[in-house]
């Protein structure tokens, strides 16, 4: 079996500088690092690094917990996280909670097992459970996404209830006056901003929110579809939705077709975030996108911090990124146009 001094030999190079590449520290020349990772490769070598986080108390992983790794926002994020943890030497654990504090407290319990060094945490319907247990283990942890009310965490998350706020005015400006809005469960932060922002842009225009006109379900196209089919019951029916993410406008969509209503003409229709090109023929829907691969980086930037300054309990940030308006055919004109 190949050994760091076998390497040494084969780069032409020093243990201790193949040591210093194997571990993204110190100092070394872009051409000693291809020479050394060259004669990795050529001999097979493999590094301890169970030997090596023992010394230095460190595995050089981080571990990423979302709730809907199937949502093409996580999947953004995550890549986000990927890449700002993949430069600077760390390995990324990927778990999925489903929105399920019992499946996150399981995750959190056997990734402390195995020692990684720092979590980032979308926590499953904003609970705090997981991240007291995280921290009792002095691990730093940076929560995204989601506010966590109360707890001094670092959080990186969207402005969520400023994009329904401006989502709701787009709306009203067209001369909506009777809107639903189809948000997540109570509880969870990003679902209960954004069915602030969009009671706060009625009222701004005088108009008095309606609480048969909201709904809550779950963050999924299924709830989507339940809750559109509800709007559709209602005794005066809505001439805008508000979805609150990409998939309950996936689902809305589907009940308003299957129900004969037409986008935009019978019925405007707009949400939070875009969804990747290849999953639309063409861009439809009227959105507030969240920059999830910048949040990602962010959050991540944030935890290395704290971990190379091994600081846990000092003060904490809290980032939050602008959500962008973009308009698109579903939102359609006014109504007096109509």
């Amino acid at each position: 079996m190949p050994t760091i001094h076998d390497v040494a030999k084969r780069a032409g190079v020093g243990s201790i500088t193949v040591s210093r590449v194997i571990n993204n520290s110190g100092y070394f020349s872009s051409d000693t690092r291809d020479r050394v990772e060259k004669a990795i490769v050529e001999l097979g070598y493999v590094p301890n690094t169970l030997a090596r986080s023992l010394r230095s108390k460190r595995t050089n992983t981080l571990a990423l917990l979302l709730t809907d790794i199937t949502n093409p926002f996580f999947t953004t994020l995550a890549r986000g996280v990927e890449d700002a943890a993949s430069a600077a030497g760390y390995t990324l654990i990927f778990c999925n909670s489903d929105e399920s504090a019992i499946k996150e407290s399981t995750y959190v319990t056997i990734l402390l097992q195995k020692q990684v060094d720092g979590f980032l945490l979308v926590p499953a319907q904003s609970k705090t459970s997981a991240i007291e247990l995280i921290r009792s283990r002095d691990v730093p942890v940076v929560v995204l996404d989601r506010a966590v009310p109360g707890m001094a965490v670092d959080v990186v998350r969207c402005d969520s209830e400023g994009g329904a706020h401006q989502l709701t005015q787009l709306l009203i400006s067209l001369g909506h006056r009777c809107i639903a809005s189809l948000s997540g469960p109570e509880g969870v932060s990003t679902a209960d901003d954004r069915v602030a922002g969009y009671r706060r842009a009625l009222q701004d225009a005088g108009i008095t929110p309606d609480a048969g006109l909201i709904l809550r379900g779950e963050l999924t196209q299924d709830g989507g579809y339940q809750m559109a089919q509800q709007a559709l019951q209602l005794p005066q029916r809505p001439t805008a939705i508000l979805a609150a993410n990409n998939f309950i406008t996936i689902g809305a969509m589907r009940a308003l077709q299957e129900a004969g209503v037409q986008v935009p003409q019978d019925m405007a229709l707009v949400g939070f975030d875009d969804l990747p090109p290849a999953m639309v023929t063409f861009p439809f829907f009227t959105v507030a996108l969240q920059p999830a691969y910048e949040m990602g980086r962010k959050a991540t930037e944030i935890l290395l911090q704290r971990l190379k300054s091994r600081s846990i309990n000092n003060s904490h940030k809290e980032v939050i990124f602008p959500t962008q308006i973009i308009v698109r055919r579903s939102s359609g004109d006014s109504i007096s146009q109509r």
